[in-house]
């Protein structure tokens, strides 16, 4: 009896936990992939930009425990875009796919929908992603929810 006790006590804390970490966001950045990958490690998707069906890794590389910060601003079209702040290891995958992956194109994620496509072309070190539009009213709510605010920071008056 005091096991089944001390397993349901535990079971408690588990699922307490399990809730806490729960999040409202998803963020995801995949990588492109060879077109000759076998559908284990890569699937095909839309191309948000060029249109084109395109074949991008199955695992991201980036989600969303990799995000420390955003900052929204009004984007095209009544949407909204975003600079995301990542984490220090999101910094680092970010700098490793921008120098192993230069040429390629990493794609954007957000709640499940594409919303861009980034091609890399240049060392990324400073750990920020730049979405330029796509993102909802509701995303950004989301987000909220998850991350803090980048913002100018208020001056202390003296």
């Amino acid at each position: 009896m005091k096991t089944l006790c001390v397993f349901g006590l535990c079971l408690v804390f588990a699922l307490a936990e399990g809730v806490a970490k729960q999040r409202h966001c998803t963020f995801r950045v995949h990588a492109q992939a060879n077109p000759r990958d076998t559908e284990v490690f890569a699937t095909s998707v839309r191309a948000q930009v060029s249109g084109k069906n395109v074949t991008i890794e199955k695992m991201p590389w980036i989600s969303e425990h990799d995000v420390m910060a955003f900052s929204p601003y009004p984007g095209q079209n009544g949407t909204y875009g975003a600079l995301i702040q990542l984490d220090e290891h999101g910094r680092v995958v970010l700098d490793t796919l921008s120098v192993e992956r230069r040429g390629s194109f990493l794609f954007v994620f957000i709640n499940g929908r594409p919303i861009t496509e980034l091609q890399v072309d240049k060392r990324v070190s400073d750990g920020k992603i730049y979405i330029p539009s796509g993102l909802t009213a509701a995303d950004i709510d989301l987000m909220k929810k998850d991350w803090r605010l980048i913002g100018p920071r208020k001056r202390q008056s003296r």
